[in-house]
């Protein structure tokens, strides 16, 4: 994997993946009025025909996909995060009961939205989306990863909800390794012993920083990149707690109910080491600029290396 570099955001990658799978007569692609944020807006000008626009009816929208679902489209419905939240009734009882093949895209997702502040900072919705029987989810942490994923959608069965973020980061992957990913199965970005870091989203590049500060100090730390949260790479966790003996895990999400939480239930039912988890304590955000927030929130690369020491305290002797 060459050096990363600076990309897009991964809702550019879902917008450019959208693109790729554009030319399958089955997907269309739904929006809420905020094709232009969620990047949507791309296919739609290329592909007016195959893009409908619900207005500002989130509900509406989730039921419309349904409707196309179970008619043999590939819906992609989009907005933000915290908008999905609004159709959760819609998702449970009209697309995953059912279980129609509908994917959703929450764009705007977690702190890092900064200025836009409390009400408009999803934390909860990749809680929510687990808990709905049969829903995969998705927190791609680059654009070249949203890109990829965004494109191995279309031949996924079932529901599925993927969370995308505002900004810009640094990436992760290349074009060459980025093929290698697959969806439901963790990707292992860097190797060590001493502790492993799994982290999702925005919080990847964080991880990465904390395991090369760890390692000038003589710690190796590996990182896995888990961009699915469900189904979770379970072999992969239990392998790693073998190898290392401990984990942190890194999101910028409620530690309830997200990652963090995906990693402690399975943890609780098997091989049991240390975790300690990076996220949102039990507190709504605030509005300033991104790196202002995630420092308030104790969404840091220090803060994961601090994790990291404790969790390596922790092992048995």
């Amino acid at each position: 994997m060459s050096a990363p570099s600076i990309g897009g955001a991964s809702r550019d990658g879902y917008g450019s993946g959208l693109l790729r799978i554009a030319e399958d007569p089955r997907v269309v692609v739904i929006e809420a009025d905020l094709g232009k944020s969620t990047k949507s807006c791309h296919f739609r000008t290329k592909y007016p025909s195959k893009s409908f626009s619900m207005g500002i009816a989130e509900q509406n929208m989730m039921l419309v996909a349904a409707g196309m679902a179970a008619s043999g489209k590939i819906p992609f419905a989009s907005t933000f995060a915290i908008f999905t939240e609004r159709a959760f009734e819609q998702v449970r009882n009209g697309i995953a009961r059912p279980e129609l093949t509908v994917h959703i895209c929450g764009s705007h997702g977690g702190i890092h939205t900064g200025t836009d502040g409390s009400s408009a900072q999803s934390i909860e919705d990749l809680a929510i989306y687990r808990t709905i029987p049969g829903m995969a989810v998705l927190h791609p942490c680059d654009d070249l990863s949203a890109e990829e994923l965004t494109v191995q959608l279309l031949n996924h069965d079932g529901p599925t909800y993927m969370r995308t973020a505002r900004n810009k980061i640094a990436r992760i992957y290349d074009h060459d390794s980025v093929g290698k990913l697959k969806i439901g199965r963790g990707s292992v970005i860097r190797s060590g012993n001493d502790v492993c870091i799994i982290a999702c989203g925005v919080m990847v590049s964080q991880a990465l920083i904390a395991a090369g500060e760890l390692a000038n100090s003589g710690i190796n730390a590996s990182v896995i990149d888990m961009h699915t949260l469900k189904p979770l790479d379970t072999e992969l966790v239990d392998s790693m707690a073998m190898s290392c003996g401990c984990f942190v895990t890194a999101e910028d999400h409620s530690v309830i109910g997200g990652l963090g939480g995906a990693v402690a239930e399975h943890l609780s039912t098997g091989i049991t080491v240390p975790l300690e988890m990076i996220g949102v304590r039990d507190e709504f955000g605030q509005s300033g600029e991104s790196s202002e927030l995630m420092s308030r929130m104790g969404l840091t690369s220090e803060d994961i290396k601090n994790s990291a020491l404790k969790a390596i305290s922790r092992k048995s002797s």
